[in-house]
């Protein structure tokens, strides 16, 4: 039976370990089952990129990747292949701009071997002394581009989450790698937490950095990193120019839009609570349908 230690390697071990080492938040962003506007994966490739970065531990991806389910790329260039590009999922430790180390955890989502990967995640929060671990991805929501985005925030403890969750009650839902792993570390006594930010829907399928950029604002709130975001704010905002125009181009899109508009801003209070069951208000069939045309517009002038 393999042990969790068997699922990973250390790369670099000049890095100071054990309950002596520097404390460290953790951040995982793991592809696969749900991420509306690739908000986590460009989280993470933002935060690689800006900011200074070592390789501390690789995981053995043939051991927890399907490749069948989600096969990876390869180039055919005239009459032979180049560029096979495999997954990777890897542990680095990074520098934000104020000079503190945090982890990140980027990459796949792995599709066997949960529990062992769970466990393999402790030894290594318990090795570089991790004591908080975050989690991010985008989730698909009926909001409008037009306005804030919301946050659904969620911890191992209730005293981790500072802010108001517009869920009530229970729901089930299926699980994936990232969320089981909370479940771990709480049932072991370790701090966790996570955000979801919510994506227009209309919006899931393309990149939205705008959603990347909540979620490194609301790291940076959880934690006191101090991380970088302009790269973001203006991807963000030449994102948003595209999207407005493709909607005032289209009376179809305009009109889900203003819908959107609407039903956000009674649910916020701006207007009164009847708005919410307007006659107006698009079922989800109807939404559907209204933007499936938007949305390869959309894609279309991303191309060019």
């Amino acid at each position: 039976m393999l042990r969790p230690d068997d699922l990973y390697e250390i790369v670099d071990e000049s890095v100071a370990t054990g309950p002596a080492a520097t404390p460290k938040v953790l951040v995982h962003s793991l592809d696969g089952f749900m991420d509306a506007g690739q908000a986590g994966r460009v989280t993470a490739d933002h935060l690689l990129e800006t900011l200074e970065s070592r390789l501390l531990a690789r995981f053995d991806v043939d051991l927890l990747h399907d490749y069948r389910a989600r096969r990876p790329e390869v180039t055919f260039s005239e009459d032979h292949f180049t560029e096979y590009t495999p997954p990777q999922l890897n542990l680095w430790l990074l520098t934000d701009d104020a000079g503190v180390d945090f982890l990140l955890l980027e990459g796949p989502e792995p599709d066997n071997h949960w529990n062992r990967f769970a466990g393999a995640v402790r030894q290594l929060i318990e090795l570089f002394n991790v004591t908080l671990t975050i989690g991010v991805h985008g989730i698909p929501m009926g909001v409008p581009h037009t306005r804030p985005l919301g946050l659904t925030a969620h911890a191992t403890r209730s005293e981790l989450v500072t802010r108001s969750n517009i869920w009530d009650g229970e729901m089930r839902l299926p699980a994936s790698a990232g969320t089981m792993l909370e479940v771990r570390l709480g049932e072991a006594g370790k701090d966790a937490m996570g955000f979801a930010v919510h994506v227009p829907h209309y919006l899931a399928e393309n990149r939205f950095p705008g959603a990347a950029l909540a979620l490194v604002h609301a790291i940076s709130a959880a934690t006191g990193l101090l991380l970088p975001s302009k790269a973001l704010l203006d991807e963000a905002a030449v994102t948003g120019r595209m999207v407005d125009e493709q909607v005032e181009s289209s009376d179809d899109a305009s009109a889900v839009v203003n819908a959107l508009e609407t039903q956000y801003d009674a649910a916020a209070g701006s207007v009164s609570r009847k708005s919410l069951l307007a006659d107006s208000t698009p079922s989800a069939e109807e939404l559907g349908a209204e933007v499936e045309q938007f949305l390869a517009e959309l894609n279309r002038e991303g191309d060019k």
